[in-house]
């Protein structure tokens, strides 16, 4: 699977779901399903025509918390090390 960091090249955008599925307009965050198509096809669903439809956030979600986990190690590691040097 490639590196969640490439979904965000683009950067997510912000939008409104039509009134029919939105009567009050709230302000949605998401991805654009096209780009998203671009990096990793297994990540959108398709209409009944096989055209690009949403983006299927479930996976996206977890490569983005593996991606948090893996900077978060880095940085106790980083810490650990200026730790160390300090001490000598």
């Amino acid at each position: 699977m490639r590196p969640a960091k490439q979904y965000w090249h683009s950067g997510p955008v912000t939008f409104r779901y039509k009134k029919e599925l939105d009567p009050n307009g709230i302000p949605q965050f998401g991805l654009v399903a096209e780009q998203v198509e671009m990096v990793n096809p297994d990540l959108v669903a398709r209409d009944e025509k096989g055209q690009v439809y949403t983006v299927r956030y479930e996976p996206v979600n977890t490569m983005l918390l593996n991606e948090f986990l893996k900077e978060h190690r880095k940085v106790g590691e980083q810490q650990a090390t200026i730790t160390r040097s300090e001490s000598a």
